[in-house]
């Protein structure tokens, strides 16, 4: 029996033309919920940050939060969108064990910010996102499953239901469908939302980490054959960091194309991301349109921003992400490539920080486009969430400044600091690290090398004064590369040559 065989990448994008949209749903970091006064640390025992008006009680009224909604304009203004004039708030009628009214109080079709756009670089061209809307919500209650292999409902022998994130102000952030992004698809992704992130993380009106749910990211992807209309699309929800974006967009377009090719059809519906495996399963159909019942939402007032309001909110923005950026690298003294490679690997805001902390820029670029980019391929991460804070990476950088550490045992703290040894002061105790700059220390070990490479001594003697790497080499094995190389080759030479060079 034959197989078929199935369309790699490369062989999907000649055949199909990808549209993609993406709904990022943002945690705002008010003190206090949306339409009550509970607090919203996040961590907190579950259930005690509830109230009869967040439960959804009988009796109790809601009332609208100004930071959140001030926030929410904020982000709409950095998008370049129309701020309403007037709105208001529905009710959006479902039912979810973590919605613990039934309902949930979002905006329909009189959202606060409308018709924005955002520009993106994506190798080296500006690719420009139309944003069809902003809207305000609150945000559902935490389901854990309990009991299954894949922590999802299917499988599971409990359920519990945590309501403290129920109630707390959300963020819709809803593009126009991006077309004409062919290969790219994929990367235009992960970039929008990379963008988005640093763009309301610059506005400090939410933390936006995806490991804790506050940036969460819905992806939408269709394909049609070229110069056919647009196909069916599927939304793949919840998808929970920056690199998984990208690998869900790539999975969808794999599966939706080989499935064409085999004549079958697209669903509409939902699908779940699976880390381990890079691929999608379905969740929900949505071939037929849902009736959410919305009305406008009975207890609270319509918002009317005022316009001097609005205009004081625009004038205060902070300078956009793509501005920053090219502020930086001029900073940096980084080439475009040089700086692409930065962006790629979303080291950007970690190089920052690290610099702030007191490392050069050339050596927090060095450890984090190096070391510890790796360590995060390796682990298939992002690079933010490797373990390791840029305070440390400027300590390590500030020890090898000091010369108390190399490079190479700079690399064995980093190490220690990502197996959660403590601080890289604390490691250096606790495995004897350090370099030995102590000539009197260093004295038998250079006596020794040179004992055992009389060849290489005799070559030094003779004024080949480059030899010495190997001597060097020698000691540095020999004291676990904990010798300071600099006082090593002075020592050597100052054995073999009666004037040895200043430098070599």
């Amino acid at each position: 029996m034959s197989t078929v065989a199935l369309l790699n990448f490369d062989e999907v994008v000649a055949r199909y033309e990808p549209v993609i949209g993406l709904e990022t749903h943002v945690e705002l970091g008010t003190r206090t919920k949306m339409f009550c006064g509970c607090p919203t640390d996040f961590g907190a025992e579950p259930n005690t940050q509830i109230c009869p008006v967040c439960l959804g009680l009988p009796g109790s009224l809601p009332v609208a939060n100004k930071a959140a909604i001030e926030a929410t304009i904020r982000i709409g203004l950095a998008l370049n969108c129309r701020i309403a004039t007037w709105c208001r708030f529905a009710r959006k009628n479902y039912f979810y064990p973590d919605m613990p009214k039934n309902f949930q109080i979002s905006q329909y079709d009189e959202p606060l910010c409308v018709d924005g756009w955002l520009d993106i670089e994506v190798e080296g061209e500006t690719v420009r996102v139309g944003i069809e809307r902003v809207h305000l919500e609150e945000d559902t209650g935490k389901t854990l499953h309990i009991g299954g292999a894949t922590g999802r409902i299917h499988g599971a022998t409990e359920s519990l239901v945590d309501y403290n994130r129920a109630g707390i102000p959300l963020v819709e952030i809803v593009t126009k469908p991006v077309p004409g992004t062919g290969a790219l698809a994929p990367i235009v992704a992960r970039i929008y939302v990379t963008e988005m992130r640093d763009l309301v993380r610059s506005l400090d009106v939410s933390d936006v980490r995806m490991e804790q749910g506050s940036l969460r990211c819905d992806v939408n992807t269709s394909l049609n054959r070229p110069g056919e209309p647009w196909g069916t699309r599927t939304e793949t929800k919840n998808v929970n960091s920056l690199r998984s974006v990208e690998r869900a967009v790539r999975a969808e377009m794999i599966r939706q194309a080989n499935m064409l090719d085999a004549g079958e059809r697209i669903i509409q519906e939902t699908r779940h991301f699976h880390e381990d495996s890079g691929d999608t399963t379905s969740g929900r159909s949505k071939e037929e349109a849902t009736d959410y019942r919305y009305f406008p939402e009975p207890d609270l007032v319509p918002l009317e921003p005022d316009t001097a309001w609005v205009d004081q909110l625009r004038a205060n923005l902070p300078e956009p992400p793509r501005v920053h950026r090219r502020r930086l690298q001029e900073a940096w003294g980084l080439a475009d490539k040089e700086m692409q490679a930065v962006l790629n690997a979303g080291a950007v805001q970690v190089i920052e920080a690290t610099v702030a902390a007191g490392a050069t820029p050339e050596g927090a670029r060095k450890w984090w486009m190096g070391e510890l980019a790796r360590f995060a391929n390796e682990q298939g991460i992002d690079l933010a969430d490797v373990g390791v804070i840029p305070e440390q990476v400027a300590e390590v950088q500030r020890l090898v400044d000091d010369g108390k550490l190399n490079d190479k045992l700079a690399r064995v703290v980093l190490e220690g600091i990502l197996d959660g040894e403590g601080s890289p002061a604390e490691i250096m105790t606790a495995r004897g690290l350090g370099v030995v700059s102590d000539t009197g220390a260093l004295t038998k070990a250079v006596d020794e090398a040179i004992a055992g490479n009389p060849d290489i001594a005799a070559k030094i003697r003779d004024g080949k004064f480059e030899a010495a790497g190997v001597l060097i080499g020698a000691i540095m094995k020999a004291t676990r590369g904990q010798a300071d190389a600099k006082t090593v080759r002075e020592l050597i030479l100052a054995r073999l040559s009666s004037s040895p060079p200043s430098s070599i």
